[in-house]
């Protein structure tokens, strides 16, 4: 497994797309009712990757700046937007993006916050963000707790998965997120969202994960085995449904926050 977290899903990249979930359009209503985004923003979204959030954002008409560091990531989210005429794919990452001084009404972020220098990147979204921009963090966060079929799916996870316990995504603090925004007042929504899966998309959707064995190791088989018994205990109609919150950070980014 790749320790650099730009390198983490190269192997990662077709599951990614057809399995990860995307994000509820109650999102945009949110910021457009808030009014960080209108007709002509100007956007970065940021570790864009495939371009999940990305279309989203297209959709809106807005411009958007696609900034992603991994080249199979990234020409894949090319592939499958370049017909849209407000798109601009960028080969940057959170730390350096290549964009201008000033430039940018509203940073996007989904997913991918855990894997940035949080210093680096601090001073490098204040380079690019307009005084008065936005910076929106998302995460689909796996209902565990609350649902049986996930906190076992969990459980599965730590035992055939060494990396899972290890990712920076499981450090990511309300601590953290408010020294990154200072002194800003951060709002917070928060809706579900959901996917359901027959047995070979469960496979795809663990697979797209970066801490998921690799086809041949010792954990592969043992792990799939699992999986194949969890998805036989909990499927319905042969589906199991995969149950998100979707939590969803925004403010500006204030100079005073505390080092």
């Amino acid at each position: 497994m790749p320790k650099d977290p730009t390198k983490r899903f190269t192997d990662r990249v077709e599951n990614y797309v057809k399995y990860r979930p995307s994000y509820p359009k109650k999102l945009i209503t949110v910021l457009k009712d808030k009014r960080i985004i209108s007709d002509n923003s100007i956007i970065a979204d940021i570790g864009s990757g495939t371009g999940i959030f990305t279309r989203i954002l297209l959709d809106t008409g807005c411009k958007v700046f696609a900034v992603e560091p991994n080249d199979k990531m990234r020409n894949k989210a090319e592939a499958s937007l370049l017909h849209f005429s407000n798109f601009i794919s960028i080969n940057g990452q959170a730390e350096q993006t290549t964009l201008d001084s000033n430039s940018i009404d509203v940073l996007t972020v989904a997913q991918a916050f855990h894997w940035f220098d949080l210093e680096k990147t601090r001073k490098e979204f204040l380079w690019i963000l307009k005084p008065e921009g936005y910076l929106v963090l998302i995460w689909n966060e796996r209902l565990i707790d609350e649902v049986l079929f996930q906190k076992e799916y969990d459980s599965l996870l730590r035992q055939y998965c060494p990396e899972y316990v290890k990712v920076s995504y499981h450090k990511v603090t309300d601590e953290q997120i408010n020294r990154f925004y200072g002194s800003s007042q951060i709002e917070i929504f928060t809706c579900e969202n959901y996917q359901y899966f027959d047995f070979q998309g469960l496979q795809g959707r663990v697979e797209s994960s970066s801490y998921s064995p690799q086809k041949g190791s010792s954990n592969y088989q043992l792990l799939i085995t699992a999986l194949k018994d969890l998805y036989n205990k909990f499927q319905v109609n042969n589906q199991v449904k995969f149950e998100y919150k979707t939590q969803m950070y925004y403010g500006r980014i204030f100079n005073d926050a505390k080092k």
